[in-house]
């Protein structure tokens, strides 16, 4: 393979961030662009606003990429203005890059919302699980098929080829991004055993007991380049989750006891986390005085509305794999490792007590 320069886009994201790590380990060359980017081992930081045009041209400006990876988005509080917001972010990205003649791939990071709906109308219609990448879109305005249909439009525009990644609750090392389960259950934990309350887990019954399935971040961005690099993967839309699927009455316990806390099944009226953590703020600065931990704001931590959705969620979400697999795709990620080796790095990292 010729050397390789890539633009990850929203490079201090969870996605991203992964992303723009693992490529550097592979020998590429990478830009890290985010509003306030971090430096890294094999990373150059690219500060721009994806929604200021003038700054987003100058800044990318000269970047002579042959690969873009979009990992950002910008939480709105209706749909019609996450389309708004969140298509205006990829439009600006493409008309800033019209310069890069070398572009050969550009990649798109959005979930499995594209199968279950956005926030405001989360379930209320579904595809059949598991879900496939062939079925049709589901009717009403998702802020996926909008960046979606930007991605293919700018391709064809452009000449350059696409992938389209849907993430399934993607479990990794970021700190202050809005769609964190690994962290906030971390931060919930360490919060129960201070306390000495039960670990109560904070959803819906129904997922409780469902099957489903996580995506660990490092797999996501082996996915990511694997699809930029392999042709016969090219122009394709693919699901990304570890390839194993459990159920939260199975793992849960198992979460509790690396903590070394009590875990308890949901109760007969849940108990979101929003609810449960309402003033964790003082007594997560509490904590992280007591242990000398990087970080004493629990808001840059934990995304308690996203793990409640994510874990109230009252309906099946089960992702199907055999695209990826058939065309070569064939990594896999035990999903309690994810866990357990997240919790480790947030130790290492003094962002939760080593107790």
């Amino acid at each position: 393979m010729s050397r390789r320069r890539a633009l990850v886009v929203g490079a201090t994201g969870i996605a991203g961030g992964n992303l723009a790590q693992h490529l550097a380990s592979k020998g590429w060359d990478v830009y890290g662009l985010a509003r306030k980017p971090q430096p890294g081992p094999g990373i150059r930081p690219v500060a721009a606003d994806l929604l200021d045009e003038k700054s987003l041209k100058q800044a990318v400006s000269g970047l002579d990429v042959t690969d873009v990876f979009i990992c950002a988005w910008l939480r709105q509080p209706t749909e019609k203005e996450n389309v708004r917001v969140n298509g205006a972010m990829v439009e600006h990205l493409f008309e800033a890059l019209e310069g890069a003649k070398n572009l050969k791939h550009a990649a798109l990071v959005t979930g499995t919302k594209h199968y279950l709906g956005p926030f405001e109308s989360y379930g209320k219609t579904q595809a059949e699980t598991p879900f496939r990448e062939d079925q049709p879109r589901l009717p009403g305005e998702n802020f996926y098929y909008t960046q979606e249909d930007i991605l293919f439009a700018a391709a064809k525009c452009m000449g350059f080829t696409w992938s389209v990644h849907r993430a399934h609750t993607v479990i990794g090392y970021a700190l202050g991004n809005a769609m964190n389960m690994g962290v906030t259950l971390a931060v919930y934990a360490t919060i129960c055993r201070e306390t000495g309350r039960p670990f109560v887990y904070p959803g819906s019954h129904e997922q409780w007991s469902f099957l489903t399935d996580v995506c660990d971040a490092r797999l996501l961005a082996q996915q990511l380049e694997w699809a930029a690099i392999t042709p016969k993967a090219h122009n394709q839309a693919f699901n990304t989750v570890n390839g194993d699927i459990f159920r939260w009455r199975w793992l849960w316990p198992q979460l509790g006891a690396y903590f070394g806390v009590e875990a308890a099944p949901p109760p007969a009226e849940t108990a979101p986390l929003e609810t449960q953590m309402s003033e964790a703020a003082p007594l997560w600065a509490e904590i992280a005085a007591k242990y000398g931990l990087v970080e004493s704001n629990v808001d840059k931590l934990a995304s308690w509305w996203h793990t409640d959705a994510d874990l109230g969620r009252k309906i099946e979400c089960v992702n199907d794999m055999t695209k990826s697999r058939e065309l070569g795709f064939m990594q896999y990620q035990e999903t309690p490792a994810s866990f357990f080796e997240l919790f480790e790095q947030l130790k290492k990292s003094r962002v939760i007590p080593s107790f």
